[in-house]
């Protein structure tokens, strides 16, 4: 029996997001992105894009747009409140951009495969996270907070 449209859509995200628990938060947000076939970008609230920025676009394997906001946060580090404003943004469009790599991967997908369950079984493989990202992620803000504390120290012993 082959799954009506709407089944099959749900399916594909769930098989994309490959995280049960946030299928339906990226079903809702993704809704909100395509009105009557018609792409927009739509602010959508992300927590986990504005504390993570770049790196919440790389656990979600979507490597162009972190390479961007990487440099993008490095560049307005330099200005008062820049990063800041950068953490806003990222919590506002991020999951816009992971919305265009599961068109774009869908689209791959149902060009080279017919069969519904097969395409699915493929976007599960395709989609997903990638775990690795947390823990170099967190060795990064490590390194970062030793970075700093080390400066302090430092300074603080020339005085």
């Amino acid at each position: 029996m082959q799954p009506t449209q709407d089944e099959y859509e749900k399916a594909m995200i769930e098989a994309f997001v490959n995280k049960p628990e946030k299928t339906l938060w990226y079903q809702q947000a993704f809704s909100k992105f395509n009105i009557n076939g018609i792409d927009t970008m739509k602010w959508v609230w992300s927590w986990w894009a504005f504390f993570g920025g770049w790196a919440f676009l790389l656990y979600r394997k979507q490597y162009l747009p972190a390479l961007v906001l990487f440099i993008l946060s490095l560049l307005a580090s330099a200005v008062p409140f820049g990063g800041l404003l950068v953490a806003i943004l990222a919590g506002c469009f991020s999951t816009y951009f992971i919305y265009k790599g599961y068109k774009q991967k869908k689209a791959e997908i149902e060009n080279a495969i017919s069969d519904p369950q097969k395409r699915i079984e493929t976007m599960r493989e395709v989609g997903g996270y990638n775990q690795w990202v947390v823990w170099v992620y967190v060795l990064f803000v490590t390194l970062l907070f030793l970075y700093m504390v080390s400066t302090m120290l430092a300074v603080a012993s020339m005085n």
